[in-house]
């Protein structure tokens, strides 16, 4: 407010037409009404109206023609540095569009995701992080659906990466990443691991992952194809399953994503599921709010580049 002091001394602030001031400086500068028009892009009429309008504004000539110039009067030179700071911090600070260098950037990003997202986006986003923004951090939260929605509205959270189909609705945007098949997940001597039929799928003991306030869609497609399996275990971490699965013949219906992940620590395989089970698409999504900020930007098309289609296996 300091730079304001000498301009609109006791006038109101809403009389005060930003505009004037840019006529005002390039005036100061190139003592003349046509120079001056032609270096802001204004015409000799449009510029002569807004002089008209600043000599109202201030209560002063401003201007006086001496030969070739429109010489300032004292009132004039005693505006032009204030203006000068003024329209300068307009220009940089107010009009200039906020950038984000992610090579010096401390930010620390929030990504809503499902302990899966975890075990399969955090090690490549980590090592992208660790070239390209070696200062800034990463951090996951678990969210409910309902709960998903409220991190990215109040900005808690950049990002939901997963399967959240709530999300899909006004004010938010989202970008599909890969498609997620159900694979059974078995350990490697597991007697029926080379020949799985739905007989002997329906007749084996499972282990079933179910976490709280997550869409079940593994579940819910047995249940409308009337299929039933017995139970053994109820789980609600989907990493619980690894040392479960390894030393045990149970079987586990997860998406390949996971399935990935607990094979290449484990001794377990991967076997087609006997079922054409839904395919989950996994996506990330954003609030409307944050859809043109910067450091978002740069963080999506990270996750976009990493996972895309096609790219979804490490």
């Amino acid at each position: 407010m300091v730079l304001w002091i000498h301009i609109i001394h006791a006038m109101d602030l809403k009389a005060v037409d930003l505009n004037l001031l840019v006529v005002f400086d390039a005036l100061v500068e190139h003592r003349g009404v046509t120079r001056a028009g032609e270096a802001i892009g204004l015409s000799q009429p449009a510029m002569s109206a807004a002089l008209s309008r600043l000599r109202v504004l201030f209560g002063d000539p401003l201007f006086v023609r001496s030969g070739a110039e429109m010489k300032p009067t004292p009132r004039a030179l005693e505006l032009a540095g204030p203006v000068r700071r003024v329209t300068e911090l307009i220009r940089t600070e107010v009009l200039q569009r906020s950038g984000f260098e992610p090579a010096s950037s401390q930010r620390t990003f929030t990504i809503v995701t499902p302990d899966i997202g975890e075990v399969n986006f955090l090690p490549r986003l980590l090592a992208r992080f660790e070239k390209e923004a070696p200062l800034a951090s990463l951090r996951t939260v678990a969210r409910p659906r309902e709960a998903a929605a409220e991190a990215l509205e109040s900005g808690e959270a950049d990002l939901a990466v997963g399967y959240f189909p709530d999300l899909q609705r006004a004010g938010f945007f989202l970008q599909k990443l890969f498609d997620n098949p159900h694979v059974c997940l078995v350990r490697k001597a597991h007697p029926a691991a080379d020949s799985l039929t739905l007989e002997a799928y329906l007749a084996a003991s499972h282990a079933v992952v179910r976490p709280g306030g997550r869409e079940h869609v593994f579940e819910q497609f047995l249940t409308q194809q009337g299929l039933r399996r017995r139970v053994v275990v109820e789980l609600s971490h989907y990493m619980s399953l690894l040392p479960i699965v390894e030393q045990s013949d149970l079987i586990a219906t997860v998406p390949l994503d996971l399935a990935d992940v607990c094979v290449r620590h484990g001794a377990l395989r991967i076997v087609e599921a006997p079922v054409q089970a839904p395919v989950i698409s996994v996506h990330q999504f954003w609030h409307a709010r944050y859809h043109k900020d910067q450091a978002s930007l740069w963080l999506r098309g990270v996750l976009q580049s990493l996972f895309k289609a096609g790219s979804a296996r490490g």
